[in-house]
């Protein structure tokens, strides 16, 4: 079972993004508080879980946090300040909507600029260590599905639906195909032949 937080004596959130290496879409953080006798065997990193697990721990999650917040930072913005950037930019604009205001910041993985001078700890694979990160990685990853299951209805032909914007085989042939779309990233790689596409 993970622990609750990475420290116990300040208000700590976890926080966490989802869509880094996704090719359309936005980068999407969540920030979480769980409250101090919060327990769940199945919460964990968002990535081990089945769909149903994911949306049946989203619901808990929302209803017993102390306090979340969840934000996309768009595919333009990521394309001005790149994608790292942005990474940090959702997960610190979700942290400032926490009330009350955490004191300690756990963060997913290893880049993070300090924010607000509240002290920060960055922690490889969090998400599978804390509950209040693996909180935090589900609603981010739930909330960034559900925006590009809605886009999905625009553009079908990329299948974000089944692929959510990651560089699949299908995703590649149709950005090939129908070229790109307002949603794409233009400062990633879209294709692998970079020159075949007019961009």
């Amino acid at each position: 079972m993970l622990q609750l937080t990475y420290q116990d004596k300040l208000i700590e959130c976890g926080t966490d993004e989802a869509g880094r290496g996704c090719l359309a879409g936005p980068v999407t953080a969540a920030a979480v508080i769980l409250p101090k006798n919060f327990k769940n065997k199945w919460l964990d990193d968002s990535k081990k879980l089945s769909l149903t697990k994911r949306n049946e721990l989203k619901d808990i999650i929302i209803n017993e946090a102390k306090a979340y917040a969840i934000t996309h930072v768009s595919w333009e913005e990521i394309d001005k300040i790149n994608i790292l950037q942005a990474s940090i930019q959702a997960m610190q604009r979700s942290i400032a909507q926490l009330q009350p205001t955490p004191e300690f910041i756990a963060v997913d993985g290893n880049k993070f600029n300090a924010f607000n001078n509240i002290p920060h700890k960055c922690i490889i694979k969090g998400d599978g260590k804390y509950l209040n990160i693996a909180a935090a990685s589900i609603l981010a990853k739930t909330a960034r599905d559900e925006f590009m299951e809605k886009i999905d209805l625009e553009f079908p032909a990329y299948q974000w639906a089944n692929n959510k914007g990651y560089p699949t085989k299908k995703h590649r042939e149709a950005i090939k195909e129908f070229g790109v779309t307002p949603y794409h990233r233009k400062s990633f790689r879209l294709l692998p032949e970079q020159l075949s596409l007019n961009l």
